[in-house]
């Protein structure tokens, strides 16, 4: 069920004010119109994660968080060892709808240790300690973008041009984002940058998300095609490259949006910092090398006709659609997280940091 409104909130995701359903800013329908969608069952939240109505890895990592605690509240289990089994099936099944969104994963099995540790208790008790769960691990994602959005503002200066890839703000986290929060909070402080926004293609995330919400904001943002980053570098435009990212491995190499690793590659030629920003929970430990990330392939469709108005390829034309691509280490001059910024060696630096 969709609805509207006037305003964007901080977040696009949060629970309705009744607590018993969750509501998201659809954002496949943006720039041009602003729809919520309520979401109450299991087929509901894997559709909305999966078709990106709701996506960026933390906004997901929250709607996972609120999805568990929305299933617990409907299951009508009648013990806490019932529900449990019910939310594992359930919890499983979103975890599937996207692989390589290591927040998905992070935020079900949180909250399934969460509902573990309360298994002789009663569902309603049960129930009760997810709901505060999920709002923790809200409150948690505000703090760590604002951190994260501290730190990233140290790598630049006033007037300084930046280059993004995808989105990664507030429609995609919470409050400031990643990727674009040193932006926004430098905004709010009277700091002025001057971004390019790539459309990011297949989808267009920089195009439909990023430039709105930098444009909203009253940022100087430039929409450029993604074949444009070179010339724009070139030019001498760009003083830092800031991207988001999806899962960092252990040795530094991280999954974004595909074609953020051909923007490392240029910025490495061109003698560019290059950045990525995203929150401890996206580092993945137990994933040694970029390797080992699955990479979700999409529907091939996306590149032959979304946003057209009829297809820009034959029927029988062969496509090839990874949602993703791996930025190897060698590429990356640091890695901003919510507990500082983290430089080479990153197989030595990442553990450090993680173990704080």
């Amino acid at each position: 069920m969709s609805v509207t409104r006037k305003d964007m909130d901080e977040c696009s995701v949060h629970l309705t004010p009744d607590d018993l359903a969750v509501e998201i800013l659809d954002q496949r329908a943006l720039p041009n119109r602003t729809e919520y969608m309520l979401l109450e069952t299991a087929q509901e939240f894997y559709d909305a994660i999966r078709t990106l109505a709701v996506r960026g890895a933390p906004a997901i990592g929250i709607c996972a968080g609120y999805a568990m605690y929305v299933l617990a509240l409907r299951s009508g289990a009648k013990t806490g060892s019932e529900l449990i089994a019910l939310l594992e099936k359930d919890g499983e099944y979103l975890i599937s709808s996207r692989p390589t969104a290591v927040n998905l994963a992070w935020a079900v099995r949180r909250m399934l240790e969460r509902a573990r540790s309360l298994e002789n208790e009663s569902p309603e008790a049960v129930t009760k300690a997810l709901l505060e769960e999920s709002k923790a691990i809200h409150a948690e994602d505000i703090g760590m973008c604002t951190r994260i959005s501290e730190y990233g503002l140290t790598l630049v200066r006033p007037g300084d041009g930046i280059l993004t890839h995808c989105n990664a703000g507030p429609l995609a986290t919470s409050k400031y984002g990643t990727a674009i929060g040193p932006v926004l909070l430098g905004k709010e402080r009277g700091i002025d940058f001057k971004v390019f926004s790539d459309e990011t293609r297949p989808l267009l995330q920089g195009a439909r998300l990023t430039s709105y919400e930098l444009q909203k904001a009253g940022v100087d943002v430039t929409l450029i095609c993604d074949n444009m980053a070179s010339i724009v570098m070139k030019n001498g435009w760009v003083q830092a490259c800031f991207v988001g990212c999806d899962r960092v491995a252990a040795n530094g190499d991280f999954a974004n949006k595909i074609g953020t690793s051909g923007v490392a590659i240029l910025a490495k030629h061109y003698g560019i910092p290059f950045y990525t920003l995203g929150p401890c929970s996206t580092i993945d430990m137990n994933c040694p090398t970029g390797a080992d990330i699955k990479i979700e392939e999409r529907d091939p469709e996306e590149v032959k006709s979304l946003w057209y108005e009829k297809p820009m390829a034959l029927p029988e034309v062969k496509c090839y659609n990874p949602a993703f691509d791996v930025t190897d280490h060698s590429l990356v001059t640091a890695i901003v997280t919510d507990r500082g910024i983290v430089y080479p060696p990153f197989d030595e630096n990442l553990k450090k940091i993680m173990e704080k």
